[in-house]
């Protein structure tokens, strides 16, 4: 596995060679899913078909949005272009579906933001804590020329973004206490993702952090492996952690969108009049998201509250005030420090 140094020590990485070399793990997924997964596009009796895999439920909202970003291609598309989509991880897990991209086996996925600062560091700035004032800044940040930087900025690796979903403000869950302040927060262990950035904020905040596998964490909870984690709170419900983690403080330190992804090399075989189908049915596939995110909330928030998990709301300022250090690592770094300057400006 790749070791990442910590953010304040990390150098951003030169831009890849136009085929960089797979890694170990990512050389064997390919070859494990090779039987499954041929081309992301495909023509199937004069129909173009690309492959959408991830890794969510079917009852989620971005899989739903996904169902609804097919029907407009179909629709847009008189039936002449399809898109066939791979949930539950049928087609392999985020980072195995990241390398399908890569070598155009796979058309389509979503990841989260923070995956991405594996390959390009500035994704970085998307996981700083309370880098948005609110979701409205958020979306007005995302869907501007700063998002669209961002979402271009990945064409070097071979990923096309194509837009934000929303995965909501992300908060603390614990299993013997509350979290009211930064202060309750030291010494725990705490579940976070592969990323240098929210291993850095736990860090700030006095934790140990840990990274562990999502599917892993509900038994880590049990087995007290750690004493808690963060997430968004239908995450939070539908996993099933809050019969085991019975606080969760709504403290929302970050809100680290998910990404929707092409492969380039899929991207570049559409013909124009089925790129304009596919981004036109983006954009909408996206408003549609935002709509079932939020809905998606208030229904797990209910169901924690009514399953007898304590919901708290925390004041937000004394955990902005403890991280706010973490900026200061990337005073060293003009281009990031001139891009977190931008959004913390808008």
């Amino acid at each position: 596995m790749t070791t990442y140094a910590p953010i304040s020590h990390r150098r951003r990485p030169s831009r890849p060679p136009a085929r960089p070399p797979r890694r170990g793990w990512a050389a064997l997924a390919v070859t494990a899913l090779s039987s499954i997964v041929v081309s992301g596009c495909t023509e199937d009796r004069g129909v173009t078909v690309v492959k959408l895999g991830h890794g969510l439920d079917v009852t989620h909202s971005v899989h739903l949005a996904m169902e609804s970003l097919a029907e407009g291609v179909a629709q847009r598309s008189g039936g002449r272009m399809r898109i066939d989509i791979y949930p539950s991880e049928q087609l392999g897990s985020e980072r195995q579906l990241l390398e399908l991209l890569q070598i155009g086996s796979v058309g389509m996925t979503k990841v989260s933001a923070a995956v991405l600062e594996n390959f390009d560091p500035t994704y970085e700035v998307l996981s700083l804590p309370y880098i948005f004032r609110d979701e409205a800044h958020q979306f007005d940040v995302l869907d501007g020329p700063i998002g669209s930087e961002l979402l271009r900025g990945l064409e070097p690796y071979r990923l096309r973004g194509l837009a934000f979903y929303d995965a909501g403000s992300r908060s603390f869950y614990t299993k013997d206490r509350p979290v009211r302040a930064p202060a309750d927060l030291e010494g725990l262990k705490l579940r976070v993702q592969q990323s240098p950035t929210a291993i850095e904020l736990v860090r700030q905040f006095g934790g140990s952090p840990t990274p562990i596998a999502w599917g892993e964490l509900y038994s880590a909870l049990q087995q007290g492996i750690v004493d808690g984690a963060e997430n968004n709170a239908p995450s939070f419900y539908l996993s099933g952690h809050y019969e085991i983690a019975r606080f969760y403080s709504l403290n929302e330190h970050t809100r680290v969108p998910d990404v929707l992804l092409v492969s380039t090399s899929v991207w570049n075989d559409l013909t124009p009049d089925e790129q304009e189908w596919l981004s036109a049915s983006v954009l909408e596939s996206t408003e549609r998201q935002r709509i079932l995110w939020r809905e998606a909330v208030d229904a797990a928030l209910q169901a924690v509250t009514a399953a007898g998990v304590e919901v708290t709301r925390p004041d937000p300022v004394p955990f902005a005030e403890a991280v706010e250090g973490m900026y200061d690592a990337y005073r060293e770094d003009p281009e990031v420090h001139a891009l977190i300057e931008r959004i913390r400006g808008s």
